[in-house]
């Protein structure tokens, strides 16, 4: 194929040179050289100086290359007229021929006005860019270990595909004792290594040779390869078997049994395969007697126990093995073997059970004789001498009561429930070397006795139980356990009786006398009782019977199942409370008060506060822990008269349940008169702010006389017995009119209410006096100053007004006098 592209690339050519030389425009080749791999866009020549050509012209006159039998690898610079590197050239690609060291490429230049072609060749340069390898990587080489040094053998040769100083030029071989090379050098000049073997192998001391050959080509840098050589020694018969030793010296005890190991034969052979395998056999020198009471396996070399061996009858035996390998020529070695037969103690020893006790009782007395035995033994001198013995950790002894009899005798106290049974083995040892022995094996059962008192897995039980249980609810299972046996060990329960309130513990608990299952014959009430403790009894049926108890503490775990009591402020039957308070109530004044209780525990019984309803949410407060309702700011005209509250009080529990109030409060002028069983006085400095303003200003314009009127005035004023105006308007008071008695006093009293408006009020700086009141009685609360005392009047009660009207008249002359010392 390379050879016709080449003829068709040459009649091309001749047939361009023909047709130029008659149009007489053909110049003669001009010649250049370059290495291969040269980069893209190198310049390799100015062309159009080299052709004598105008730079300016050439893209005029049309310069263009033609590529004869190649692809495009130049181009030339119409604006330069440089030749230039159009793609990377491969001279191992582009000239595969081994034969010639030249590569060109051969291209055309063509112009035009007027028409000519250039001859142009480029040589390609080799440049050192391959490194030499190998066609296998790998070469095995099988030599025999009888093969005389000088010996050569061949190996792959590598190859590079660069030419000329740039090719494989020499070989390297690893160092070895064995092997060296030999360089050829081939009618092409291409260079090959042979193997030569310059000292004789041996398979025994080392069987594989592992050698690196090495390639070097002529290029700078150097470039190199390289392959493995294994060569594997190939084994010959040089070697003789031999066993360890070259004479065995063996002793046998008598009577050993037929295929009893007598002793094994070795023999190794450094050679390897078929030359390795041996047969061992007796050489003609033992003797027939010899070789039938002693098995010689010819594969193995073991030698067995084939007859009787019989001390008194044949003391020494001597035989001679031959070890032969399967080489050819076979190679044999050879060893002496001697048998010693030993004396033997060959009678067992004899054990005789005379008694023998079972069952017994766990309880039997330490010392009790269980069992008598007997020993013998046939044999004579230590041989005859039996020792009898039995397992150790066992609650028993061996006691010599006579010349060869022992009795078995009770040690320690048994435990039926430790151990049920035992398993004694009497073991009888003669003294012969080796030692025979026998041994017998009896079972002793123990009987039990009532002696483990049941037991609880808990010394004390708490048990939660929740209120509003249903009746015969399984509460736990309180289960004893006794280790006895059979009747010893059924238990019985029952509830140790213990009255509470005059009530049995019977009556409230029962508890399954089989399987101590405790159940619950009542309905528990949280807030009735809230715990029981009482104890359990467990009893076997033994004789005599025994018994333990346990305690059970019964906790009753409380359920949210009571609603929320309004206690204060009180209503008849779900009846609104109604309450007056002032229009002149000032901000943060405490207007009521609710409190609830609930009967259930701690956490169910926690109570909030919260409005449910309320005229007007801008103008009272109501604190959800103490029940407070208090203004958040004063009345002012357009707030109604009437202002409605519904307050609820709900619990913790889960569900909650609530209870709500309402509460009617009424907007007064004036204060009014309430029903109390206590009387609550907060006293203030402002009360008569207004009247000591007047007072002053009669004290300074007019005389004493004019006071006198002023007090009867006031005096007269303060006896209308009128309902609602019977006092003067008091700022920062709050009047409420109530019942004095609480339907149920047991829950609360009014000194509650009465005491939450004394804590209210002293924190504002009052003085607050608690006085009881006659029954049936009304009360004015109002406000007086610190220094005054309190005041309390009563439609039915004159004493009180006079008492009243005398700190007036006190405090007026008070004024008075401080008037006069003013001026």
């Amino acid at each position: 194929m390379e050879t016709k592209c080449d003829m068709e690339s040459w009649t091309r050519y001749v047939l361009i040179c023909i047709l130029f030389a008659s149009m007489k425009s053909v110049d003669a080749v001009t010649h250049y050289s370059i290495p291969e791999e040269m980069e893209e866009g190198s310049v390799v020549a100015n062309l159009a100086s080299d052709l004598g050509l105008d730079v300016k012209m050439l893209s005029k006159r049309m310069i263009r290359l033609e590529v004869v039998a190649n692809k495009k690898y130049l181009d030339v610079n119409k604006e330069t007229g440089d030749l230039y590197i159009v793609e990377r050239i491969d001279r191992e690609y582009l000239c595969t021929s081994k034969t010639s060291t030249s590569c060109f490429l051969k291209l055309e230049a063509l112009v035009e006005s007027p028409q000519r072609i250039f001859f142009i060749e480029v040589e390609i340069m080799d440049i050192n860019d391959n490194i030499p390898y190998f066609r296998r990587d790998a070469n095995e080489l099988d030599i025999s270990e009888a093969t005389q040094a000088g010996e050569r053998f061949s190996v792959n040769n590598a190859v590079d595909p660069d030419v000329g100083v740039n090719s494989v030029k020499t070989y390297h071989l690893s160092t070895s004792e064995h092997f060296d090379i030999e360089i050829q050098t081939g009618r092409d000049g291409s260079k090959f290594a042979d193997l030569i073997l310059k000292k004789a192998l041996d398979r025994e001391k080392q069987a594989v040779h592992n050698l690196i050959l090495t390639a070097v080509d002529g290029g700078t840098p150097s470039r190199t390869g390289t392959a493995s050589i294994t060569v594997r020694v190939l084994d010959t018969n040089d070697n003789a078997p031999q066993f360890d030793n070259e004479h065995y010296r063996i002793k046998i005890i008598e009577n050993s049994p037929i295929g009893s190991l007598v002793l094994h034969l070795n023999a190794t052979d450094l050679d390897d395969g078929s030359n390795a395998e041996m047969a061992y056999m007796y050489s003609l020198y033992t003797s027939e007697m010899t070789q039938n009471t002693f098995n010689l396996n010819p594969h193995t070399g073991e030698v067995t126990v084939k007859g009787v061996l019989n001390y008194e009858d044949f003391k020494v035996y001597d035989m001679e093995v031959i070890a032969t390998d399967k080489g050819s020529p076979a190679l044999s070695g050879q060893c002496k073997v001697t048998v010693l037969v030993e004396d033997m103690n060959d009678n067992h020893p004899e054990i005789s059970i005379k008694s023998f006790q079972s069952p017994v009782k766990e309880n039997i007395e330490v010392d009790t004789v269980i069992a008598v035995v007997s020993v013998s033994d046939k044999d004579s001198g230590d041989n005859g001498v039996v020792d009898i013995s039995i397992p150790e950790n066992m609650p028993f002894k061996l006691r010599e009561s006579s010349d060869n009899y022992f009795e078995l005798v009770l040690s320690e106290p048994l435990d039926r429930e430790k151990i049920p049974e035992y398993e004694i083995t009497f073991t009888v040892t003669d003294r012969g070397s080796p030692p025979l022995s026998d041994n017998e094996t009896m079972t002793l059962e123990l009987l039990d006795v009532n002696d483990n008192v049941p037991k609880f897995p808990q010394s004390f039980y708490t048990i939660r139980v929740m209120e509003n249980n249903a009746p015969g609810a399984l509460l736990d299972s309180l289960t004893a356990y006794d280790p006895d046996l059979h009747e010893n060990q059924y238990l019985v329960y029952f509830i140790i009786e213990r009255e509470i309130a005059n009530t049995s513990m019977s009556m409230l608990f029962s508890i399954n006398p089989e399987n101590g299952k405790l159940y619950a014959l009542n309905t528990f009430d949280y807030e009735i009782e809230k715990e029981f403790l009482f104890h359990i009894e467990a009893r076997d049926s033994g004789v005599p019977p025994l018994s333990s108890n346990v305690t059970v503490h019964i906790i009753i775990v409380d359920q949210n199942d009571n609603t929320p009591v309004i206690v204060s402020p009180w209503r008849a039957h779900g009846s609104v409370v109604e309450e007056k308070i002032p229009r002149s109530t000032d901000k943060g004044s405490l207007v009521s008060k609710v409190i609830a209780i609930d009967g259930d525990s701690v956490l169910n019984s926690r109570i909030t506060y919260q409005f449910l309803q309320v005229t007007d949410a801008t103008l009272f407060s109501l604190d959800q822990y103490n029940g407070e309702i208090r203004t958040m700011r004063m009345f002012s005209y357009r707030d109604p008269r009437l202002q409605r509250i519904v307050v609820v009080a709900k619990d913790n529990g889960e569900p909650a349940l609530s209870a709500t109030v309402t509460i009617k409060l009424s907007t007064v002028e004036t204060a009014v008169k309430a029903y109390s069983d206590m009387t609550e006085v907060p006293l203030e400095y402002d009360i008569f702010s207004d009247l000591n303003l007047y007072l002053v200003i009669g004290l300074g314009s007019v005389s004493f006389l004019l006071l006198i009127t002023i007090l009867v005035t006031i005096v007269l004023k303060c006896q209308k017995p009128k309902s609602s105006k019977a006092a003067p308007p008091c700022r920062n008071s709050v009047i409420s009119e109530r019942n004095s008695t609480i339907a149920d006093s047991t829950l609360v009293s009014n000194d509650a209410y009465w005491y939450s408006l004394f804590l209210a009020e002293t924190r504002k700086g009052k003085l607050v006096v608690r006085q009881p009141a006659p029954k049936g009685s009304r009360y004015i609360v109002s406000s007086l100053p610190r220094s005054t005392g309190l005041t309390e009047t009563s439609d039915s009660a004159p004493s009180t007004l006079q008492v009243r009207l005398h700190q007036i008249i006190n405090y007026v002359n008070f004024v008075h006098s401080k008037y006069i010392c003013a001026l």
